[in-house]
């Protein structure tokens, strides 16, 4: 997982309760759900976009300095540096889209913990019926033999 924070560090922490590094633990600790296993490894190819973003946007800031030798502009370059910030604001849009698709289907957590308890609660309160009718006399007491 990436140790830097993502523009969606803000909304994980609501949508599961907790900061990023209680979060980010129990994904190690396998005690996650697998929505929450999937939202912090999404999170972390954000995070790791966003910082490509970054590198990019400097660079280019760098090699457009007003004060730096106007004999070192390329145009090459920076259609490279163009092409290369493209691709990243495209994987980045795609990383923030699959995230906040993910975080708006999670239910609220109050709703998350009221669901778990009911469900447990059907499950053991509800039996299946029995596939095998009973046998005639099922229980009774055997007569005495000869």
């Amino acid at each position: 997982m990436s140790r830097k924070g993502s523009s969606m560090d803000a909304d994980l922490q609501k949508v599961f309760g907790k900061p990023i590094p209680v979060l980010s633990e129990a994904v190690v600790g396998h005690d996650a759900s697998p929505a929450l296993a999937r939202a912090l490894e999404l999170r972390s190819f954000l995070a790791l976009t966003e910082e490509q973003v970054a590198r990019v946007r400097d660079r280019v800031h760098a090699d457009m300095d007003p004060d730096r030798d106007m004999g070192e502009l390329s145009a090459d370059k920076l259609r490279f540096d163009a092409q290369w910030l493209e691709a990243a604001l495209d994987a980045r849009d795609g990383y923030r889209a699959a995230l906040g698709e993910l975080l708006r289907t999670m239910p609220p957590l109050d709703q998350r913990a009221r669901r778990v308890r009911t469900t447990q609660l059907r499950a053991t309160a509800t039996l299946p019926p029995s596939a095998a009718p009973a046998p005639p006399r099922a229980g009774a007491a055997r007569a005495p033999g000869p």
